[in-house]
């Protein structure tokens, strides 16, 4: 055999490792695109039912929103008519209704001084360098009191 052949025998053998190895890669990807064509199916037939799942809770959620916009419009109209009835009630009757109440209480006050007595004076004491002193006594002569008149 010579160097050419020997050669040639050689880059044939190469030849053949690079197929069988491209051969084997492209297997194992053919075997990778199945599995991920497997698992994108199964993924769309679980997607489809979320989806239209998804699509019915938007759904019924809008309806519920727009429920609660008519009910928040409600509350404001009957907000807007409990302030027009208020400021009407305080004009109507808020005048009158204060009068009475001064009245009342003017009332109060006059019948209360009839029947209450008058509060006793109370015991004053004069304090020198920490000492306490009982005040002078007051004891009514001819009208006047008894201090500082020296009889």
């Amino acid at each position: 055999m010579s160097g050419g052949e020997v050669a040639g025998i050689l880059v044939a053998v190469f030849w053949a490792i690079l197929v069988s190895f491209l051969a084997v890669v492209l297997v194992r990807l053919a075997q990778t695109l199945r599995a991920t064509t497997r698992m994108v199916a199964e993924v769309t037939e679980q997607a489809v039912p979320l989806l239209s799942d998804a699509s019915a809770t938007v759904r019924s959620a809008q309806t519920q929103l727009d429920r609660v916009d008519a009910i928040a419009s409600d509350v404001q109209e009957v907000t807007s008519n409990a302030s027009a009835l208020s400021s009407t009630v305080a004009s109507t009757f808020g005048g009158p209704l204060v009068k009475v109440a001064a009245f009342g209480y003017g009332v109060r006050q006059a019948i209360g001084r009839k029947k209450t007595p008058e509060p006793p004076v109370p015991d004053r004491r004069t304090v020198i360098v920490g000492r306490t002193l009982p005040s002078a006594r007051r004891t009514k002569r001819n009208g006047r009191s008894s201090r500082g008149n020296k009889d």
